[in-house]
């Protein structure tokens, strides 16, 4: 009898030829094995045994688990300016003008493939109904990529300028606004319907991520080169010599340290044993490398990077640029910039897995923030009020209710904006009208048909026609559009004919206003820093709507920004070691409490607080804005997540800040912590005086109109809803009169609802 022939690996039964291929490969193992650990001199080298402990080694795709970017881990994004020239700006503009043409005809598809879900309610009854219907539809990120490399493939001029790994990218883009359209979110809101856009809004092209598992994979926009190389190639004349980027960054700031020229030359890669050039070898100066497309027969798209030329900037290009290991993507963006040809301006936005640079003198400002300090803050459309006091002495005050503390330790800063600032602001919105009336001149005289004449062209057209004299057509009308019976335009603004002064000067207001926003965030960040420096990271705001603001005093909160800064000293206070918490503001009304304790209401044209003896009260009187920001350095929250659960300490705050007599000295009446404005020292007398500037100046009185709107009725009434914190009402005392507190005499309520009880 023949006896049959198999054997067992890992306890299962196999056929002998799979059996002999096994041990072939086996023993091939250990002879590499061997030979490795005969080489490198060790005594023993693991191997891949079958029969043993080991697994089986696996080709193929999953072969190992793919490498994925941590969620939570730290990146940062470096912008570095392209220097392109006339030939490489012209394929750059081919560029956009492709991955355009291609993300157009995807939001399309998008756009249509949504409708047509939207329409088949009847298919979408239930979720298993509604996930087949969106199959059906192409509702997915892998039939956008697949539609976008039929696109790619049915167009003639796109794949010399697109890849593949682009086209796919675009598409996850699309996919990305998709989605939020399809599934709602958290909180159950979900996007309208995705729109195309328009080739002004398009400015970014996403790159590809290259492999951070095998060495030389990176499919789209590449950066190669050394900074220093870069160094080497572009050193400023007086630097020494073989200065590597380690020195170059010791140098102080103001030193020059590069001298790049205006047309910077354009790098090739060096050559190959077989004639061929490969940039993964390239150590000379910064470059964006990109292959083009599968068509394309131009060769590589080579563009140099102009780096900072400071010896103040070099820290930070040494943190992010000085290990290639850690480049993660780059995205190519281009934004409107008048002064470059063709009114656009190259970036290449290049992802780092690391954190952010933090420079020197920061980290010294954080680490001696004071962290034995409690502080709060009242957020205003004009200014931004900080108290502090120290921990240890409300902690005191609590424990030993009968010793009463000295205010000596509470400190207090208010930001407003300066005369410079604020002239400086004025300057830039009469800048900013002027380029308005230029554009809509511009475009009146481009569609003259589309506008009809003024009231005064109108009567000197009469005029003439009176005369006997020819009509004049009028170069610019100066009336109104021409609209239909319902007050709509007969033709769109989107249709109107755009002369290339009017497309120049548009760039110019965009460049302005880019400007301007980032202007505007350096002040709330060096603002923010200061505060912290002063009253500490661990502070408390009143949760307000900042969009409320925005529709009350539109202008007025558009110059100083007041969201702007408190999200600034929010990511200051984290980056710290504290956190910016808020109170609900119908939980504490600190506006229309005093520090006693004691209701003391007003509205929004009353700017100073005074609690009257009188009353009952304590007698203190400041500024309305420190002693709101001094109640909430006392307030407390259960939960730091749920303002709701906001509640003020009235007796440590009674003790603290009402213990000398009446009214505080200094901290709640001004600044006695004035907050520099940025790029100023801080100013003559600190410790008195208003804060971040100068005292007020006299408002000029302008004439009574008769006609004149109510005022608003948040000016001029005040709310009397009892927080949950208020302490009780002051009883009759022996052989006296009782003491009636403001709150219980009538008001007149912001709801119209009734009042059902006495607050």
């Amino acid at each position: 009898m023949m006896q049959s022939a198999v054997g067992h690996v890992d306890g299962g039964v196999v056929p002998a030829a799979t059996r002999r291929y096994v041990d072939s490969v086996n023993a091939a193992a250990r002879e590499s094995a061997s030979e490795a650990a005969g080489d490198a001199g060790v005594a023993d080298v693991a191997c891949p045994i079958v029969d043993g402990a080991e697994a089986r080694r696996v080709r193929g795709r999953n072969r190992a688990p793919a490498w994925r970017r941590p969620a939570e881990g730290p990146v940062t994004v470096v912008r570095l300016r392209l220097t392109p020239d006339p030939a490489a700006r012209h394929r750059l503009e081919g560029l956009f003008g492709a991955a355009w043409s291609l993300k157009r005809a995807l939001r399309r598809d998008a756009r249509s493939r949504a409708l047509a879900y939207r329409a088949g309610h009847r298919r979408r009854r239930t979720q298993a109904e509604a996930k087949r219907w969106r199959v059906r539809l192409g509702l997915s990120r892998e039939a956008l990529e697949r539609a976008g490399y039929r696109h790619l493939d049915a167009s003639g001029h796109l794949r010399h300028h697109l890849s593949k790994a682009v086209a796919m990218h675009l598409a996850d883009e699309v996919w990305s606004g998709l989605e939020r359209h399809l599934f709602a979110d958290a909180s159950g809101r979900r996007q309208g319907v995705p729109k195309v856009g328009s080739w002004w809004e398009f400015s970014r092209i996403p790159g590809r991520a290259r492999s951070h598992t095998k060495s030389r994979k990176w499919e789209t926009f590449r950066l190669h080169g050394t900074l220093a190389g870069h160094l080497a190639a572009y050193p400023v004349s007086g630097l020494p010599g073989g200065s590597s980027p380690e020195a170059a960054a010791a140098l102080p700031p103001g030193t020059g340290v590069l001298a790049q020229p205006r047309t910077m030359a354009v790098p090739s890669a060096p050559r190959s044993r077989g004639g061929k050039g490969v940039w993964w070898e390239y150590e000379g100066p910064l470059a964006l490398v990109y292959a083009g497309g599968p068509d394309g027969c131009r060769g590589d798209l080579v563009v140099p990077v102009r780096l900072p030329q400071g010896a103040g900037q070099w820290p930070h290009l040494l943190h992010t640029l000085a290990d290639p290991e850690v480049f993660h993507k780059v995205d190519l963006v281009r934004r409107r910039d008048p002064a470059e040809p063709g009114g656009w301006c190259y970036e290449a936005h290049l992802m780092v897995l690391k954190p952010a640079f933090v420079p020197a003198s920061t980290a010294a400002r954080r680490a001696k923030a004071p962290a034995g300090r409690r502080g709060g803050v009242d957020g205003n459309v004009s200014n931004l009020a900080a108290v502090s006091a120290p921990i240890e002495r409300a902690d005191a005050a609590a424990a030993s209710p009968q010793t009463a503390l000295d205010s000596s330790g509470v400190i207090s800063s208010k930001v407003t904006m300066s005369p410079d600032e604020r002239a400086r602001i004025a300057r830039r919105a009469r800048k900013r009208r002027g380029r308005q009336r230029a554009l809509e001149r511009s475009r009146r005289a481009s569609n003259t048909a589309q506008y009809e004449p003024s009231r005064r062209q109108r009567k000197r057209q009469r005029r003439r026609q009176a005369a006997g004299l020819p009509p004049k057509q009028a170069a610019v009308p100066g009336g109104p559009r021409v609209a239909r019976a319902d007050g709509r335009p007969r033709r769109s603004y989107g249709r109107d004919a755009l002369s290339g002064s009017y497309r120049r000067l548009r760039a110019r207001e965009a460049a302005a206003a880019h400007r301007t926003a980032q202007s505007r965030k350096t002040r709330a960040r060096h603002t923010a820093g200061q505060i912290v420096a002063v009253h500490g990271p661990h502070l408390v705001i009143e949760d307000c709507d900042i969009r409320a603001w925005f529709r009350l005093w539109g202008r007025a909160c558009a110059r100083f920004t007041p969201g702007m800064l408190i999200t600034a000293l929010d990511h200051e206070c984290r980056a710290t070691g504290g956190r910016l918490l808020r109170a609900a503001i119908s939980i504490t009304a600190l506006s229309q409490h005093c520090p006693c304790g004691r209701r003391v209401p007003k509205h929004l044209g009353v700017r100073t607080h005074h609690c009257r003896t009188a009353d009952g009260g304590c007698g203190l009187t400041g500024d309305r804005d420190l002693v709101s920001a001094a109640l909430a350095a006392f307030t407390h929250l259960t939960d730091p997540d749920d303002p709701s659960t906001a509640r003020v300490d009235y007796q440590t705050s009674r003790r603290v800040l009402c213990a000398g007599g009446p009214g505080l000295p200094g901290a709640l009446t001004e600044s006695t912590a004035p907050i520099p404005a940025p790029g100023t020292g801080a100013p003559a007398g600190a410790g008195t005086g208003n804060a971040a500037a100068t005292p007020p100046q006299p408002r000029r009185r302008r004439p009574r109109r008769r006609n004149r709107r109510a005022a608003s009725a948040r000016r001029t009434r005040t709310g009397t809803a009892p927080t949950p914190d208020e302490p009780p009402l002051p009883t009759t005392p022996a052989g006296g009169t009782a003491v009636t507190p403001d709150r219980r005499r009538p008001r007149t309520r912001l709801s119209k609802q009734p009042d059902h009880g006495t607050c």
